[in-house]
């Protein structure tokens, strides 16, 4: 049985967590998609269906998609009163079977409570997860980690927000070494509504002229393995290798490319690049080694690299796929 204390601390998580993705964003995003959703059972697992801009999106595409299925489910201590209209005290689960192409009255709306807490670890959320093929949300940013793992170990297809720093965690690199996953279109700033117990901040964040509160966010991406003409567009490069333009780190053999338009055509070794380069990551044309701190024959195996005694921000270790001639 769970503690007091573990349901406290999980309720209080869930709240820093709230998020809501505006229609807009998503709409951006799942253009470049939509091929993929034809008879699919499509899972919105972190979604109150009365609320979620995502499930409106589905639901108002339903046909024109040619879904199978849209379900949504989300936990119950999600404050589902974010407009003051909603009790939030249980948690949903809601199929939709698509009669028509029509974003639903959120009064019409009719869901039916989880037995638990709607968490997407319990057993009951893990069970609808194995009826989806692709599952599409904004989920809960302090638990992506332990979010997508579950997404792998049930081999599903999704595509989900997330912070574009995640790429580093120790968990999720190497699935996008492995092209297991690879980032979406959008990356950068994105602006969310948040509910009314968010604290104000000095930056970041401000409240419109109805009193919503909003937050933005500038590393924000969409993670995903469904394959899209982005990930097989190359990278065009104009800049041609000179030593003194691309030092070397302190006790490993790879030059440092402080900007991903400064990436050397000829360059036939190894490369530190920025976390951005995912988005302009295309396997055909690179080949990812490691994340700096990973490399395991690094001697600061754990550390970020440094230049001459100055540690660098984080560093993908990359290389051209095929082998391109010396500048002379």
């Amino acid at each position: 049985m769970m503690s007091k204390n573990t349901s406290l601390n999980k309720a209080n998580a869930a709240k820093e967590d709230e998020f809501y993705t505006e229609l807009s964003d998503i709409e951006n995003e799942l253009k470049h998609y939509k091929g993929h959703f034809k008879g699919k059972t499509v899972l919105c697992n972190c979604d109150d269906p009365r609320i979620s801009n995502f499930f409106h999106y589905f639901s108002h595409n339903f046909k024109k998609l040619k879904l199978k299925k849209l379900i949504a489910t989300c936990y119950k201590s999600q404050q589902v009163n974010l407009f003051s209209r909603y009790d939030s005290e249980y948690a949903i689960y809601q199929e939709y079977d698509g009669d028509e192409d029509r974003i639903p009255d959120p009064r019409k709306i009719k869901v039916g409570n989880l037995e638990n807490d709607g968490d997407f670890r319990s057993e009951e959320c893990i069970e609808i997860l194995k009826k989806a093929d692709i599952v599409v949300t904004n989920p809960p940013f302090s638990l992506f980690r332990e979010y997508v793992l579950q997404l792998i170990k049930y081999k599903k297809r999704f595509l989900i927000i997330g912070n574009q720093n995640a790429a580093t965690y120790k968990e999720i690199f190497p699935l996008i070494k492995d092209n297991k996953i690879w980032f979406g279109y959008h990356v950068g700033d994105m602006a969310f509504r948040v509910p009314s117990h968010f604290e104000p901040r000095t930056t970041r964040y401000w409240e419109d002229e109805n009193g919503q509160k909003w937050r933005s966010l500038g590393t924000i991406c969409w993670f995903t393995n469904l394959d899209v003409k982005k990930r097989h567009e190359r990278l065009i490069l104009h800049k041609a290798y000179q030593p003194r333009e691309y030092p070397t780190y302190d006790g490993y053999n790879a030059i440092d490319v402080g900007r991903v338009a400064d990436i050397p055509a000829n360059y036939n070794g190894m490369m530190g690049v920025p976390i951005t380069f995912l988005s302009k990551y295309n396997p055909e044309q690179f080949e990812i080694v490691g994340l700096d701190r990973y490399i395991e024959d690094s001697p600061a195996r754990g550390r970020r690299f440094k230049l001459k005694g100055r540690e660098t921000y984080a560093r993908i270790i990359i290389k051209h796929k095929k082998v391109v001639a010396a500048h002379k």
